[in-house]
């Protein structure tokens, strides 16, 4: 029940409702229902506007890696903004903070990249990316090159071009999405799609045959690019089975089709290493990052590009003139200098080898508390990143139907014990920031496993 005050019309849950246009969100019940206000935050916790404390189990979107109250990535911000507060990168400019953020990316990345592009979310960057695919196959001659192949499932981000890599209904239904010539093939996921009497090697098999069969149907010579995520986060966190990755790199290799890893949830350290793409052994031509590049603490993205990929564009644009992509924020200073000091703090704290670490108590404690719940049918991840799959029975398996929205149901019930997290269909995806402790990932499955069950039980009710 929301209080009188704040249904007050100078509350700001009343000037939310009047100004204020929220993504994901069912407009037309927001106008009822109003925002519940987020005041402050340290640590893995943020505090609402009642005082009510949540142990956010999302980072966020997916982002706020390094949690809140950093002090040093604050200081990074004010002491960058005090001395430089813009500058661009047009017509031969630049500044210190993005060239050194650019050599320390350079140095850090999990396979060879020549050099690196900067934009402002993770959508931006994927979206230049499909460009900059476009861009090399026109270097190269071969302009027929143009399609683009993703997972169903997938989220690639919401621009026009990103919004159509992503494969989610939600992102094309009214939008007139997705656009031609980006095309989806089946996602990964074996406890969702495998065909009864399946093993995962046959699975895996029967996916690479589907995917040949369309890339030669479509003609290996119109596909520019496949994009993929290391672990499809916002499909429900799909971890692809042993095998794929090596099999979807064999046909775009034998196609001559770019791969590009968008790495905006998995890089820095969330899967236990610096970069998604190490965890699950891919060789990109691209690779976009976002979200903890800058711990969320502003906005930032950023696209390697191999030696590849740049040779051409230095080549082509020499040719045309010009190389005419340009964004006003590309590689700000500010984001610049606060992504360096983010990037030292991974190193300092040793990131990427603690979430490793981590694994066994986060999924090993899911596992322990849910994992023989009759609702719970999977409970999968990597690192500080997991998912647990519901489902109305386990043996034999039957998946809910959408109405009854049982996911969504845990989550509110999650909420209401003091934890954040986001209901994927029937998934329930978890990704904390990577500073939680074990204490706190305790509390974390305590409190989701009482949601489960509280719900569990009311399905018999």
């Amino acid at each position: 029940m929301t209080s009188p005050s704040h249904q007050a019309p100078n509350s700001l849950e009343a000037r939310d409702r009047r100004a204020l246009v929220h993504g994901l969100t069912n407009l037309s019940l927001h106008l009822e229902v109003g925002p519940k206000i987020i005041e402050s935050g340290q640590g893995v916790w943020v505090t609402d506007g009642d005082g009510k404390t949540y142990l956010e189990g999302m980072s966020g979107l997916w982002c706020i890696s390094l949690g809140y109250g950093q002090q040093r990535l604050v200081d990074a911000c004010a002491a960058q903004m005090s001395k430089l507060a813009y500058y661009h990168l047009t017509n031969h400019k630049a500044h210190p903070a993005v060239i050194e953020l650019a050599e320390k990316l350079l140095e850090i990345a999990p396979v060879p990249m020549s050099h690196v592009w900067f934009a402002n979310s993770g959508s931006e960057a994927s979206d230049c990316a499909a460009r900059l695919c476009w861009y090399y196959w026109n270097a190269v001659g071969k302009p027929e090159k143009r399609k683009f192949l993703s997972h169903e499932k997938a989220y690639h981000g919401n621009t026009i071009a990103s919004a159509s890599l992503s494969g989610v209904a939600y992102a094309h239904k009214g939008f007139n999405l997705p656009l031609e010539g980006f095309l989806h093939v089946r996602k990964p996921h074996f406890f969702e799609d495998a065909q009864e009497g399946e093993t995962e090697a046959q699975f895996v098999a029967r996916l690479l045959a589907e995917l040949e069969a369309r890339i030669l149907s479509e003609g290996p010579d119109t596909i520019a690019a496949f994009f993929t995520e290391p672990v499809m986060a916002a499909g429900g966190v799909i971890v692809p089975p042993e095998g794929y990755f090596d099999g979807l790199q064999a046909l775009l290799k034998k196609y001559d089709i770019l791969l590009v890893a968008d790495e905006v949830v998995t890089a820095f350290g969330r899967t236990g290493n610096m970069f998604g793409t190490t965890t699950m052994k891919l060789r990109p031509d691209l690779i976009v990052c976002a979200k903890g590049l800058t711990s969320a603490y502003i906005p930032m993205s950023a696209l390697l590009i191999n030696a590849r990929i740049f040779d051409a564009m230095a080549e082509y644009s020499d040719r045309l003139g010009i190389f005419g992509l340009t964004m006003t924020y590309s590689g700000h200073p500010v984001s610049a200098a606060v992504a360096l000091e983010a990037i030292a703090i991974y190193e300092d704290l040793e990131i990427p080898a603690r979430s490793a670490s981590l694994e066994t108590t986060l999924l090993g404690g899911l596992r322990a508390r849910l994992g023989n719940h009759p609702n719970v049918g999977d409970i999968r991840g990597v690192g500080l990143l997991a998912g647990v799959q519901l489902v109305s029975s386990r043996e034999p398996r039957r998946f809910f139907e959408p109405f009854v929205g049982f996911g969504a149901r845990v989550a509110a019930l999650a909420e209401e014990r003091g934890l954040f997290v986001r209901a994927i269909g029937d998934t329930i995806a978890i990704c904390p920031p990577l500073i939680i402790s074990e204490d706190e990932i305790e509390m974390l499955i305590d409190r989701l496993g009482q949601a489960v069950e509280t719900a569990a039980a009311e399905l018999d009710t």
